[in-house]
């Protein structure tokens, strides 16, 4: 049962040495123009799930204050833009 708590307590640690491992056995799937399109993935998709989680580690109060200003800028941009048409 020990074992199976600190497995748990390191989860993370222990994804990591799966990958490693599953790399290791078969690195085919990994490769440029692979299953897993790396040139694709690795240059899009990892880097919005980045940012998306440091948007969801900020303070609550700091991203009110950043959400309405964004929509007030937002809202006040689309107003103006439309007044010209």
């Amino acid at each position: 049962m020990r074992l199976l708590e600190r497995m748990r307590k390191e989860w993370f640690m222990v994804g990591i040495v799966l990958a490693i491992a599953g790399a290791k056995l078969e690195p085919s799937i990994g490769v440029n123009g692979g299953p897993l399109k790396p040139e694709i993935t690795v240059s899009y998709i990892a880097v919005a799930t980045i940012f998306f989680n440091s948007g969801l580690s900020l303070k609550t109060e700091f991203t009110d204050s950043r959400l309405h200003a964004s929509s007030c800028i937002f809202c006040s941009d689309f107003n103006q833009g439309s007044w010209w048409k």
